[in-house]
C-alpha cells in the first residue's frame, strides 16, 4: 500500500486538479473565446492548465523544504531523498513558470507565435516594461534560482534560507489576482498572497510526506506525521481567514455568489471544509492508530490519498478563478466618475476626517499582521499552559507585558494609525514608534526567548524544533554582534533618518509589500537594541553593574539623540517631505501638511526622551536590586537572580549577554525543585515559578 499511495497520491492530485480545471472553465467562462484579438484555443486552455503545474510545483517546493526545515532528521537518509524531491519539482516549477509566461505574453497580445523581430520586441517590453510580464520575469528567475539552491545546499541553515527564497517567488504570483473596484488593494494583495502561503505549506508538505515515504523508519512515521499534522492545522485556518477575506473583497455582495465567479468560490469553499474534516479525522483517529500499530498503515494512507484528491480539486478551481472575471470587477468597468487625488495614489479613496472618537475606533485589518498576532499569542498561550501542565508558574508579569505587545502591534498596523499613515505623515510616525520601541521594549519584558527553552522539549532525532530553531537565531554569530551595545544604539538611531530621510517613507505609504518590508525592519532593529538597552548586564555577567548601566545610559542618549533631531529637523529644517505623496492627497479636513509633519517632529521628540527615563529609570532599578541581595544567599537564589537577567535578555537580546547561560539554571531550579525530580516535571503536590 506505501508503494501504491506514492505513486497514486501525487498522480491523483494532478489528474483530478486539471479536470476540475476544465469543468472550472467552462462554469466561469474562462474557456470563451475573446472578442477581439483571440489567440487561439491552444493558449486559451494552456495558460490556465499551465498555471495548475506553476501552482502544484511551487507548493510542493515550498511546503515540502518547509516540511525538511522543521520535521525530518539531519542524519537520516530522508533529509538527502527529501531535498532532491523539492529539487525536481523546483525545477518543474522554473519550466513551467517559463511556459505560462510565455502563453501569458501570447493571451495579453492576443497575436500568435511568430518568428519576426517585432514579436521579439513586443515580447521583450512586455516582460520588462509591464507590471504583469515582470512579476512572471521574476518568478521563473526565482524557481531558477531555489532549483539551483536544492542541489547545491545540504546544510540545515541553507535549506532553511533556500525555503524562504522560494516563499519570495509567491509574491508575484499574489500581485495578479484582481483587485479593482472599490476593494483595497493592498488587502486584495495581502489575502491572496496568505492564501497561496497557506495553500503551499498545506499541499507541498503531504505531497513530499507521501514522496519520502520509502525512506522514513515505521518508528518515526508517525512522529513525521505528527509534526506535519500541527503544519496543515496553522494552514487550514490561514487559508480559510485568508480565503474568506479575499472572496469578501472580490465577490462583493452576498447576491454575487450566484454569478459563475461566485459558484467556482463556492465550490472552493466546500473543499477546503472537507480537507478541514479530513484533517480533523487524520488528526484524531489516523495518526493515533498509526502510532499504536506502525505496522497498519493502509487507512492512513487511503486518507492521505483522498486528502490529495480533494486538494486537487481546490488547485484546479482556484486556477480557473485567475482567468474568470470578478463581480467587483465588472463592477468597477461600468464606473466612470473620475478618480480623487487620494484614490490615484493610493488605490484607495481618502478616508473621513478621523476626529477625536475616530482615532479611538476606527481600524483598517492588515490580515498579515493579523495572523502573525494570532500566531504569537497561540504560541505564548501553549507555552504557558506546558509550564502549568508541568506544575511550574509563569510570572503573570510577564504574560501581561506579552499581551500589552501584542494589542500595541495589532493598534500598530492595524488600527487608526494604519488608516491613516498614507495620508498624516503624524501617523506614519507614531505607528513606527510603537513598532520600533514600544513592541520591542514590551516583548524584552514577555522574555518570549527563556519561555520557549523552558516550555519546548529539546528534539533528540537530529530533526530542529522550535527550541532548536530559537537557539540557532538567538545564538547566530550575526545576531550576537548586533546587539552588542555599540552597533545596536548606531543601528537603531540611524534607522530613523534612514527611512524619514530617504524614499523608504515613499515605497512603505505606496505599496503594501514596501509597508510590510518596513515594519519588519523596524521591528527586528528594535527586538535587537530595546534588551540591550533595557539590560544593564555586561557580557558574561549574571548580575548588573554600574559600568554597564553607564554604557546602556549612554546608548540611550545616542538614540534618543537620533530621534530628536530628526524630530526638531521635522518642524521646518527639512521642508515638508515626500511633497508628492502627503502634499498631494487633495484633503479637506485636518491640519496642513507641514503642520502635521511638525506634530510627527513632536512625537519623535517625545518619544526619544521618555526613552531615556526609561532606561535611566530600569537600569537604576535593576542595579540596586542586585547589589541588594544578600550574598551567599544560597544556589537557588543565584540561579534564580541569572534567570532573571537572561530573562531581561532572552526577550530578544541574549547574545549580547549571553542569555543561555543565565537561562537555563533558572529553568533547571524550576524543574528539579527538589534536587532528584525528573526533568520536565515538579514533585507532587508542589508548583515552581521561573523568575
Amino acid at each position: 500500500m506505501n508503494r501504491i499511495a506514492r505513486i497514486a497520491g501525487p498522480a491523483v492530485l494532478v489528474l483530478v486538479a486539471f479536470v476540475s480545471l476544465l469543468v472550472a472553465l467552462v462554469i466561469g467562462g474562462g474557456a470563451d473565446a475573446a472578442l477581439i484579438a483571440d489567440p487561439g484555443s491552444a493558449v486559451r486552455f494552456g495558460l490556465p492548465i499551465a498555471r495548475v503545474v506553476v501552482d502544484l510545483s511551487a507548493a510542493a517546493t515550498i511546503g515540502g523544504l518547509a516540511l525538511v526545515t522543521i520535521g525530518l532528521s539531519r542524519t537520516a537518509p530522508e533529509w538527502n531523498r527529501a531535498i532532491d524531491v523539492a529539487a525536481a519539482s523546483a525545477g518543474v516549477w522554473t519550466v513551467a513558470s517559463a511556459v505560462t509566461t510565455f502563453f501569458t505574453f501570447l493571451s495579453v497580445a492576443g497575436s500568435r507565435i511568430s518568428l519576426d523581430d517585432q514579436f521579439g520586441q513586443s515580447m521583450g517590453v512586455f516582460l520588462t516594461g509591464t507590471d504583469l510580464g515582470l512579476a512572471w520575469l521574476v518568478t521563473v528567475l526565482v524557481a531558477a534560482a531555489v532549483t539551483v539552491l536544492c542541489f547545491a545546499v545540504r546544510s540545515r541553515g541553507m535549506v532553511a534560507l533556500t525555503a524562504g527564497v522560494a516563499m519570495i517567488g509567491l509574491v508575484p504570483l499574489a500581485q495578479q489576482g484582481h483587485a479593482a473596484g472599490t476593494a483595497s488593494h493592498d488587502a486584495a494583495v495581502t489575502a491572496l498572497g496568505l492564501h497561496l502561503v497557506g495553500a503551499a505549506l498545506w499541499i507541498g508538505g503531504l505531497v513530499m510526506l507521501t514522496l519520502v515515504r520509502a525512506v522514513v523508519p515505521g518508528d518515526r512515521l508517525a512522529l513525521v506525521v505528527g509534526r506535519y499534522s500541527s503544519i496543515a492545522l496553522g494552514c487550514f485556518v490561514l487559508v480559510a481567514v485568508s480565503g474568506v477575506a479575499s472572496a469578501q473583497i472580490r465577490v462583493g455582495a452576498f447576491s454575487n455568489l450566484f454569478t459563475p465567479y461566485g459558484a467556482l468560490v463556492l465550490v472552493k469553499t466546500a473543499a477546503i471544509i472537507a480537507l478541514g474534516v479530513l484533517g480533523a479525522v487524520q488528526r484524531r483517529r489516523a495518526v493515533v492508530a498509526l502510532t499504536a500499530t506502525p505496522g497498519r498503515a493502509r487507512p492512513f494512507w487511503t486518507l492521505v490519498v483522498l486528502e490529495l484528491a480533494v486538494m486537487g480539486v481546490a488547485s484546479g478551481f482556484a486556477a480557473a478563478l485567475g482567468r474568470t472575471a470578478t463581480p467587483v470587477d465588472q463592477i468597477a468597468l461600468s464606473k466612470t466618475s473620475d478618480p480623487s487625488p487620494a484614490e490615484i495614489l493610493t488605490d484607495d479613496p481618502l478616508p473621513r476626517a478621523p476626529g477625536t472618537w475616530g482615532w479611538l475606533t476606527q481600524w483598517n485589518i492588515d490580515l498579515f499582521w493579523l495572523m502573525v498576532a494570532v500566531l504569537l499569542v497561540a504560541t505564548y498561550i501553549a507555552g504557558v499552559v506546558r509550564l502549568r501542565r508541568r506544575g511550574v508558574s509563569w510570572p503573570v508579569r510577564r504574560s501581561v507585558a506579552a499581551a500589552i505587545a501584542v494589542v500595541s502591534l495589532v493598534v500598530a498596523t492595524s488600527g487608526s494609525l494604519h488608516q491613516y499613515d498614507r495620508f498624516l505623515l503624524s501617523a506614519d510616525v507614531g505607528a513606527h514608534v510603537l513598532l520600533g520601541v514600544v513592541v520591542p521594549a514590551l516583548v524584552w519584558a514577555a522574555a518570549p526567548v527563556q519561555l520557549i527553552r523552558a516550555a519546548a522539549h529539546p528534539r533528540d532525532d537530529g530533526s530542529t524544533g522550535v527550541r532548536e530553531w530559537t537557539g540557532v537565531l538567538v545564538d547566530n554569530a550575526a545576531v550576537r554582534y548586533l546587539v552588542q551595545p555599540f552597533p545596536a544604539f548606531v543601528l537603531l538611531a540611524a534607522l530613523w533618518w534612514a527611512f524619514f530621510g530617504t524614499q523608504a517613507v515613499r515605497w512603505s505609504a505606496s505599496d503594501s509589500i514596501g509597508r510590510t518590508v518596513i515594519d519588519v525592519v523596524f521591528l527586528l532593529v528594535g527586538l535587537l537594541a530595546l534588551p540591550t538597552l533595557l539590560t544593564p548586564v555586561a557580557a558574561g555577567a549574571r548580575s548588573a553593574s554600574r559600568a554597564a548601566f553607564a554604557v546602556r545610559a549612554a546608548g540611550a542618549v545616542v538614540v534618543a539623540a537620533g530621534m530628536v533631531s530628526l524630530g526638531i529637523a521635522m518642524q521646518g529644517a527639512l521642508g515638508l517631505l515626500q511633497a508628492s505623496w502627503f502634499g498631494a492627497m487633495g484633503r479637506t479636513w485636518g491640519p496642513d501638511p507641514l503642520v502635521d509633519q511638525a506634530r510627527a517632529g513632536v512625537v519623535l521628540v517625545v518619544a526619544g526622551v521618555l526613552l531615556v527615563v526609561a532606561v535611566v529609570v530600569v537600569g537604576v532599578v535593576r542595579v540596586r536590586h542586585d547589589r541588594g541581595r544578600a550574598p551567599g544567599a544560597g544556589a537557588g537564589a543565584a540561579a534564580a537572580g541569572a534567570g532573571a537577567a537572561g530573562a531581561g535578555a532572552s526577550g530578544s537580546h541574549g547574545p549580547g549577554s549571553r542569555p543561555s547561560a543565565g537561562v537555563a539554571p533558572a529553568v533547571d531550579g524550576a524543574r528539579r525543585p527538589h534536587g532528584g525530580a525528573t526533568p520536565g516535571a515538579a514533585a507532587p503536590g508542589t508548583e515552581t515559578s521561573v523568575s
